[in-house]
């Protein structure tokens, strides 16, 4: 199988799909990999170094869409003025992987159709557990939040974080993030390493523990409405929400130095959040980066590819935040593009499965019949069709069709969410019974086996220590293996009360008159005990605070 990788056309792109460590990869998988000359120059990539990965170089991009079965890119093909497309030497039944954004792009969509080619979208990789490993638009909007700190810090003629100097002190910089989702929590990181004062807004309640995690302050309104969407996205909300909202954004024009946006709506364009009032309420000097410039921007100023400037603010509305960390990008998108290969069937056994998930939910062409936007799931779309045939009663089909809610895990005898645990077998409980009554015997033997004073008195310590022992390792595992497998992370550091037990033997060994090695050694163990059992309960309090509403 021909894999080939075409430079990109679009003048303010540097990336590339494939870096010469993902070509590499893919040679040895068993793809003949074929590259246009330069095509990784501007993400520091020459050329030399895919050769030495197993690369073919050919000298122009014609050569490679008309032979090679699977063509990758980062941006959309270029569809020209004249009609024709960047990709129009695509042989029929080929397979073309790259962003594509199928809903703005419907021309673009239209005219592929006509080569009778696959097209795969990799910004249209459905928001799984199982697809993160692909999930090439979370990767790009991660460079590209933290990217926007890098551009505003360049623009802002001041320090993120204060000063306190023989000249004077200087305020450290106010951050506002707009949107906190994959590009938003990156820009919070950023701006907080930076030692700026971060706040963020976001209409999902629920990012509202991720946000303070990262250090910044969660600002909300008083209304009840959530805006959770489909897909970890934020819905578009009503117009009494919308109105607090914008009150709020208002106060904070007022106060904060740096404003990021990043809300977006799926297929839609990208709401206007940050209205021009709201710039002319802002500080001169102040600036204001709009990572949905694409999509047309949250602010109203905003100006798509450009960095303008109004009423002394600086908006900035590049297109390319991504791209301008062309090296990093390059070698993430690679990544991603190797493991969507990888759920493709590899070199070996290349095809388009429409059984998995991931690639169905990414497949907008399939020989050259549009398959985007992909179907309701299988199992619910064979019961309808079943119930449509009579073979399905249609209560039993209405179930299958509405949204599956999660039905709460029956709890076991410990309150916990998990299965209880399967009662010991006869032949354990018979195992455990014999080594009780061994153990039992030999304790006696050891304690009144001995008349001698002396050694009774050394045999009675020896069962002290060991009587310890057995109570730590029992009491050690009744905690940890009660506790469900899902809560021990959280968990795991209550289990330090088991340091409890070292305490009480720390205790037994000290309690002496005089001091020598052993009593030492004793009262270490118990000082070190007892750190142990109050930091574990304040690490688990800090980490079970994150959870609570």
């Amino acid at each position: 199988m021909k894999l080939g990788i075409v430079k990109e056309v679009r003048f303010d792109e540097r990336r590339v799909a494939v870096t010469p460590s993902t070509a590499g990869r893919l040679v040895k998988a068993g793809w003949s990999v074929v590259i246009e000359r330069g095509a990784g120059a501007a993400a520091s990539y020459p050329d030399n170094e895919y050769s030495a990965a197993g690369a073919t170089i050919v000298e122009n991009a014609a050569e490679i869409w008309a032979v090679c079965d699977v063509v990758v890119k980062v941006r959309p093909p270029e569809l020209r003025s004249d009609g024709t497309c960047e990709a129009d030497a695509m042989r029929p039944g080929a397979t073309l992987i790259s962003f594509l954004f199928p809903g703005q792009n419907t021309p673009l969509v239209e005219h592929l159709a006509t080569r009778k080619i696959n097209v795969v979208a990799v910004d249209c990789i459905p928001r799984i557990s199982r697809a993160q490993k692909v999930d090439a638009l979370s990767s790009m909007a991660n460079i590209a939040g933290y990217r926007a700190v890098v551009e505003a810090a360049n623009r802002f003629g001041s320090f993120f974080t204060g000063q306190f100097t023989a000249a004077g002190k200087v305020p450290p910089a106010k951050v506002l993030v707009i949107g906190a989702g994959v590009a938003g929590l990156a820009a919070i990181a950023a701006a907080k390493a930076l030692g700026a004062i971060v706040r963020a807004f976001d209409v999902r309640p629920s990012v509202a523990d991720q946000i303070k995690s990262l250090g910044g302050e969660f600002l909300t309104v008083e209304l009840e409405e959530s805006g959770e969407g489909q897909g970890g996205y934020a819905k578009q909300m009503s117009k009494e929400f919308i109105d607090a909202e914008m009150a709020l954004f208002r106060e904070q024009a007022k106060d904060v130095n740096i404003v990021i946006t990043t809300a977006l709506i799926p297929g839609k364009p990208a709401p206007k959040l940050w209205t021009a009032d709201m710039v002319e309420l802002m500080k001169p000097g102040s600036v204001v980066v709009d990572l949905a410039a694409e999509q047309g921007g949250n602010c109203d100023l905003t100006v798509p590819g450009e960095e303008t400037v109004a009423h002394g603010v600086t908006i900035i509305g590049f297109t390319d935040l991504a791209s301008r960390m062309a090296h990093v990008a390059s070698e993430l998108y690679g990544t991603n593009l190797w493991h969507l290969l990888d759920e493709m069937g590899g070199a070996e056994n290349h095809k388009i499965d429409l059984e998995n998930d991931i690639v169905r939910g990414a497949l907008v062409l399939h020989d050259g019949e549009k398959t985007w936007p992909p179907p309701p799931p299988k199992k619910v779309e064979t019961e309808v069709k079943a119930s449509r045939e009579g073979k399905l009663p249609a209560a039993a089909a209405a179930a299958a069709a509405a949204p599956k809610v999660a039905e709460p895990a029956k709890k076991n005898g410990h309150g916990h969410g998990a299965p209880a645990p399967k009662p010991p077998s006869p032949q354990a409980g018979m195992i455990l019974a014999i080594v009780g009554l061994i153990a039992a015997g030999g304790w006696f033997a050891l304690r009144y086996g001995s008349a001698d004073a002396s050694v009774s008195r050394g045999t009675a310590e020896l069962l002290q220590h060991l009587t310890v022992f057995v109570m730590a390792v029992f009491v050690g595992w009744q905690v940890v293996w009660n506790v469900a497998p899902a809560l021990h992370t959280p968990l795991m550091s209550v289990t330090n009360a088991i340091s409890g037990i070292i305490v009480v033997g720390g205790l037994i060994g000290g309690a002496v008159s005089d001091l020598h090695t052993d009593s030492i050694v004793a009262i270490t163990a118990t000082l070190f005990a007892t750190i142990n059992i109050a930091g574990g309960f304040l690490v688990t309090r800090r980490m079970l605070a994150m959870f609570r509403k």
